[in-house]
């Protein structure tokens, strides 16, 4: 559906705030359907301002928002020594390549006589929370504590940066006008959701669409949900949201699509940036695994499964990727725009760029940045509309040609930067600071004698996770004592997962006993 125009103020005739409840648990999320400017609780706030806005101001303005500043996207600059991206720089990219694909989209719209399809706002706002859920450390942080709160905490749906998002909009940060949460509108939380459904989602809800990107079917037939945009406790408030923009089952909304594209587009041009840059990206390696690919793509595409799997030779990690793409995604999966993808970036990249060192001058600079602006623009251009006929893919997506590009962009990050093991031996480090904190902190909670002095935050986050707990349905409410069990476990990972990368070394070193400045270390977390 189309949205209001970013700069008008919803239709009067259409409630833009809840009815208020009784008392009873979740009644103030009973909404009129198909009002995306609605919000939980009534806002005060509307009356100054077209909710978009609003949504976005109280974004930029989240203390969640300004922490990623300090936590790390894929290396800490002290590791790399050059600059690079950290998660609020991602951000702002992530959000500058949203907003002109939704203003191209719209244009494009306009061209062909119908009205906006997207409000750019919104997708702007949702571009801007998208990653306020991730923990230090990146996505080895990720791994760390989903690891931990299933295994050692008994969180059965573990943790995952974009439910996490989804809670800190929805629960965990603050706005004077609502009781938790931003009190976001409709259209912005959906936006935000770029998985949406939750770790519970039932198998015959998947068998009516078929299983999107995030949910895999595994050899014993059953579901497995390894990407999700909201917990248990918060699944209420996301299918509110999604009544409130008349999403489809399973599927983003347009200004989602948008987002979700924007952060592909991003992430696979500025990591080339970022390690460029620093000189991790090496190109005798990357050159012989495009050239042993190019040089015999026949042989390649002849040999079995089981071949290629076990092969170590330079080629294969790209054909492993041709393979796997075929699998995942046949509806878009073409293995001569593959070959196109493989021969640009290889031109482009590998032998244009790569092969000349990054020397921090100015010609070096201009050289990188016709590079990543080509591209960018690229990918931006090629984005289009596309009906639901696939659950692999949302209402807005890359044309084939791109999805390719980027698929392939993506391949080097992950195979010459995330592979290697000296970044592999820094970050079992960082796990195991992750580790330690989770474990002290249930340990102190434990502690009889000393449990009042644990941190007010985190005794907060708990008592607000035993609130959620006490308002489920009836069906889906755990045991008092087992609701008391999860309460503390979902406050301990809420706690240790708001932390920057600094405050969690701080704070893993402090409850080892080896902390410096242990009076300013208090204020801290």
């Amino acid at each position: 559906m189309t949205l209001h125009d970013e700069t008008t103020p919803p239709d009067a005739a259409a409630p833009a705030h809840p009815v208020s409840g009784g008392a009873d648990a979740g009644s103030h999320l009973d909404r009129v359907v198909g009002n995306p400017a609605s919000r939980v609780f009534p806002d005060r706030d509307d009356a100054r301002a077209d909710p978009w806005s609003i949504d976005l101001e109280r974004i930029q303005f989240s203390p969640y928002f300004s922490r990623l500043s300090a936590v790390t996207q894929v290396v800490s600059p002290s590791i790399s020594g050059a600059p690079v991206h950290n998660r609020l720089t991602h951000t702002l990219k992530v959000s500058a390549i949203a907003r002109v694909v939704a203003l191209q989209l719209n244009t494009s719209s306009r061209r062909s006589g119908e009205g906006d399809v997207c409000n750019a706002t919104v997708v702007e706002a949702a571009a801007y929370a998208h990653d306020l859920g991730h923990p230090p450390f990146g996505h080895l942080g990720e791994s760390t504590l989903n690891r931990l709160a299933r295994e050692e905490l008994g969180l059965p749906d573990g943790f995952e940066g974009n439910a996490q998002t989804y809670r800190i909009l929805a629960s965990l940060d603050v706005v004077e006008n609502a009781p938790r949460g931003l009190n976001l509108t409709a259209a912005v939380r959906a936006a935000s959701a770029k998985y949406p459904w939750a770790p519970s989602v039932a198998a015959a809800d998947i068998e009516r669409v078929g299983p999107p990107r995030g949910i895999r079917r595994s050899p014993d037939g059953a579901y497995r949900v390894h990407k999700y945009s909201a917990y248990d406790l918060d699944l209420a408030d996301l299918d509110d949201a999604r009544q409130g923009v008349d999403a489809e089952p399973l599927r983003q909304s347009i200004e989602g699509a948008v987002m979700d594209l924007a952060d592909d587009i991003a992430y696979s041009v500025h990591d080339v940036d970022d390690f460029y840059r620093a000189g991790i990206l090496d190109h005798a390696p990357i050159a012989a695994e495009f050239r042993g690919w190019l040089d015999d793509v026949l042989e390649w595409r002849d040999r079995d499964d089981a071949e290629v799997r076990a092969e170590l030779a330079p080629g294969a990690g790209l054909e492993r990727l041709r393979r796997k793409m075929r699998r995942d995604d046949p509806w878009i999966a073409d293995d001569e725009a593959f070959l196109a993808a493989v021969s640009d970036v290889d031109a482009e990249m590998v032998t244009d760029l790569l092969a000349r060192p990054f020397d921090g001058s100015l010609t070096a600079e201009r050289r990188l940045a016709a590079f990543t602006d080509r591209w960018i623009r690229r990918f931006q251009e090629s984005a289009r509309l596309r009906p639901l006929d696939t659950p692999r893919a949302g209402p807005v997506v890359l044309s084939p040609w791109a999805w390719h590009h980027v698929e392939v962009l993506k391949f080097v990050h992950k195979r010459f930067v995330l592979s290697r093991p000296d970044l592999a031996i820094q970050q079992r480090g960082m796990s195991r600071i992750l580790a330690r904190s989770v474990r002290a902190l249930g340990e102190w909670l434990d502690d009889d004698l000393d449990r009042a002095r644990t941190p007010r935050r985190l005794r907060e986050l708990i008592a607000l996770a035993r609130e959620q707990y006490a308002q489920l349905p009836a069906e889906r409410r755990p045991s008092d004592a087992e609701a008391e069990r999860l309460s503390r476990s979902r406050g301990i990972v809420d706690y240790v997962a708001s932390l920057t990368d600094s405050q969690a070394f701080a704070l893993s070193e402090a409850i080892s006993g080896r902390a410096d400045r242990l009076w300013a270390l208090g204020q801290r977390l």
